[in-house]
């Protein structure tokens, strides 16, 4: 009986998340933070390199995982302020699509979750999993900290990473 237990727990967690529905009430505030979180994602395609300004708080700290090399994979974090000085000096043409698979919503804290792709003029870099932590500030939702792992292309698929303009 304890190994039959043991096993349901096991496949529980082993399951994979899967997006959930808003409540009627937390509907509204959804759809503004995956609105904000696509506003994100339209400012880090802009041309406009001072756009992803507007969508973040200078104040959090970015996360990445970096798995490019899985034999020496490593976390660096970046305070958004100085990765937003880099992001003025990036080049062009570049995107990055994701799949919000879940969204969490409490008050003014917000979460949002899924694998995405970064390209560079339409060529794969790396792909990864996203977690957005947003904030509701006077002005709206702003990302305040990102943390994401950055995997190899050959690792998009296993992923579940979007394919440009999914």
């Amino acid at each position: 009986m304890k190994a039959l237990f043991t096993a349901a727990l096991a496949a529980i967690a082993a399951a994979p998340l899967a997006a959930e529905e808003p409540t009627p009430e937390q509907a509204p505030e959804t759809t503004s933070v995956t609105a904000a979180a696509d506003a994100f994602f339209a400012a880090l395609r802009s041309e406009d390199k001072t756009a992803l300004a507007r969508q973040m708080l200078p104040e959090g700290v970015i996360f990445i995982h970096n798995r490019m090399k899985p034999d020496a994979p490593r976390v660096d974090v970046v305070p958004v302020a100085k990765h937003l000085e880099r992001w003025a000096a990036s080049p062009e043409d570049l995107d990055e699509v994701m799949a919000m698979q879940t969204v969490l919503v409490d008050g003014d804290m917000a979460q949002v979750w899924g694998p995405y792709r970064f390209m560079v003029r339409g060529e794969t870099t790396h792909c990864g999993i996203n977690s957005l932590s947003l904030v509701k500030t006077d002005s709206g939702w702003k990302v305040a900290n990102t943390s994401f792992t950055m995997e190899r292309p050959s690792e998009c698929e296993r992923l579940g990473a979007p394919e440009d303009g999914e």
